[in-house]
């Protein structure tokens, strides 16, 4: 896929933050958009503000926690566009406590909406994909790769993600399948705003400080780039692509690192 020009992409979690921003950026390049996301409200914004720039789009209300409407979702797709080039498992909530006090709950709603959501329209697009020789791209983090404290139930879902993504590559290694599992390190985005607590209830103001970050739109270039050039993995940010690497040769090292990194945080749940 040399060009998203006239390729039908999908795009879960697309009413804000990295999603909105690569629902702009593929509109931009000339993509069709099916987006899907809770909020309706902001997704009928986001419609308008594509077809406002000339480009095509048409919004899904999707809880991807619920598999009925995932399918219903890729079922909608299909039936207005006829095909599927790109699916792009971008709805994800993260969590911030100690699993101490951590309600199990909360870790299961983190995996139905992280692991099951991807997993479910993931199901339901591939043979669209499969015909169209397409792109099944996992938003996942540097999470994946290393355990956060404090984010037990977020870690684990992003782990899950990676594990599945690179089994369904291995399996699709002669059917033109491509798959793109996408590491963004921290992000300058609404995802720890809307974190849940021990308890379910919303994190509220993010503990962290983003200036310098890495923006929801310089996120979405790197990811839309990658699906145009069909890689395999990408870890964006240097604190993240030195995580993993240190994680790889001095895993020991690393977690006293992440654990001095995340203490710092504002109201940190450990010390």
């Amino acid at each position: 896929m040399n060009s998203l020009s006239n390729k039908v992409i999908l795009i879960t979690g697309a009413s804000s933050g990295i999603g909105r921003a690569m629902a702009l950026e593929a509109a931009r390049q000339g993509a069709r958009l099916g987006l899907a996301a809770r909020n309706r409200a902001e997704l009928d914004r986001l419609v308008s503000e594509i077809h406002l720039m000339g480009a095509e789009a048409i919004a899904f209300n999707t809880d991807v926690s619920d598999e009925s409407q995932c399918k219903l979702f890729i079922d909608s797709a299909i039936q207005h566009f006829g095909s599927i080039d790109v699916l792009i498992n971008n709805a994800g909530i993260s969590m911030r406590a100690l699993f101490l006090k951590t309600e199990l709950e909360v870790i299961r709603k983190l995996m139905a909406i992280n692991f099951w959501g991807m997993v479910y329209c993931t199901k339901y697009a591939l043979p669209f994909l499969l015909h169209s020789k397409g792109s099944v791209v996992g938003v996942s983090s540097i999470a994946g790769y290393k355990g956060l404290p404090g984010r037990t139930g977020y870690s684990a879902s992003k782990f899950a993600m990676q594990g599945f993504l690179e089994a369904l590559r291995i399996e699709n290694l002669r059917t033109g399948l491509h798959v793109l599992i996408a590491c963004p390190g921290f992000t300058a985005s609404n995802i720890r705003n809307t974190a849940l607590s021990g308890d379910g209830s919303p994190q509220g103001e993010s503990p962290r400080n983003e200036t310098g970050m890495m923006t929801s739109e310089e996120v979405a270039l790197h990811i839309l780039k990658a699906v145009a050039q069909r890689k395999n993995n990408i870890i964006l940010t240097r604190q993240g692509k030195l995580t993993v690497w240190l994680n790889k040769w001095f895993p020991s090292l690393t977690d006293q690192l992440v654990f001095n990194h995340m203490a710092k945080e504002h109201d940190s749940p450990f010390k």
